[in-house]
């Protein structure tokens, strides 16, 4: 079992993540060991994790819980309502994958205040039970509002995302209650480009957002000048294999932080962009950013 992570100094930055990892697929055993690796090497205050699974009876596991044990850490867990589509693609390879849920969940050092839970909508197409999950996390100085999601993964699919971002923001908005709390912190896959309609609708200062005056940032606007920030890289074996270009479509975006600077991007950079001891935890690298204290 990994050491717990000790807690963060209260004028250290606030470290966030947020990371893809894969469901079920490939060998997801040692994927598991792989991704509690880079957890603990990197040792992140809140995570926002995507296509985490989760078995069915007495002794059925969850992906978040089993993280957040060996990690010393809490785990939020929100269950997609429609995971069949994700069951169908696992049932070749995996006969008892229909005892399998789907869905997000979000691991921090600190306790959680709140949780709630915001069903997407489907746009017009399958309803696929996309959902976002937000909460209130207990940090050091101030809480910090943080939600992650999954938004539909088809390239044909921009419509669906921007009707899903259009109830999402929204969702972010209420939850930020500024004043008493950190800049509201969105993170996700939203497989979507940063330039895509539905990432400029999200962050809501290039285009008009969902809420009057509400504007969240990229985060990978902090990082180094021409880091293209692939998220979804076609070095990556279970990339390759998919016939797709390589893309960043995997944001963390964060609230406008006031003059004091508090809430505002410190640093920004990808994690998990190679193997461990031969294992490539997941089909997507990680984004890691600290977050002024």
């Amino acid at each position: 079992m990994s050491a717990p992570l000790a807690p963060a100094a209260a004028d250290g930055p606030l470290r966030i993540m947020t990371w893809n990892v894969w469901w079920r697929f490939g060998d997801w055993r040692a994927r598991r060991e792989a991704i509690l690796a880079v957890l603990a090497e990197h040792r992140p205050d809140v995570v926002g994790l995507q296509e985490v699974w989760a078995t069915h009876g007495p002794d059925g596991e969850n992906l978040a819980h089993w993280l957040a044990e060996r990690l010393g850490m809490r785990a939020a867990w929100s269950p997609s309502p429609r995971p069949e589509r994700w069951q169908r693609r696992l049932a070749p390879h995996d006969p008892g994958s229909g005892e399998v849920d789907f869905g997000n969940a979000v691991l921090s050092r600190y306790p959680l205040l709140e949780e709630r839970v915001l069903p997407l909508p489907a746009g017009g197409q399958q309803d696929e039970g996309r959902t976002a999950l937000q909460v209130l996390v207990d940090a050091p100085r101030r809480p910090l509002p943080f939600t992650t999601t999954h938004l539909n993964s088809s390239p044909a699919e921009s419509a669906v995302r921007t009707a899903q971002v259009r109830a999402l923001v929204p969702f972010v908005a209420a939850g930020a209650r500024r004043g008493a709390h950190y800049p509201p912190v969105l993170t996700g896959d939203f497989n979507a480009l940063a330039t895509s309609d539905e990432m400029r609708l999200a962050r809501g200062y290039e285009t008009p957002g969902p809420v009057e005056g509400f504007v969240l940032v990229d985060s990978w606007l902090f990082a180094e000048p021409g880091d293209p920030g692939l998220t979804w890289d076609r070095r990556n074996p279970w990339v390759a294999r998919v016939h797709q270009p390589s893309a960043r479509i995997d944001h963390v975006l964060v609230g406008l932080a006031p003059f004091t600077g508090e809430g505002s991007v410190r640093d920004v950079r990808l994690v998990a962009t190679e193997p461990v001891d031969g294992v490539w935890a997941s089909d997507h690298a990680a984004v890691l950013v600290d977050l002024e204290p």
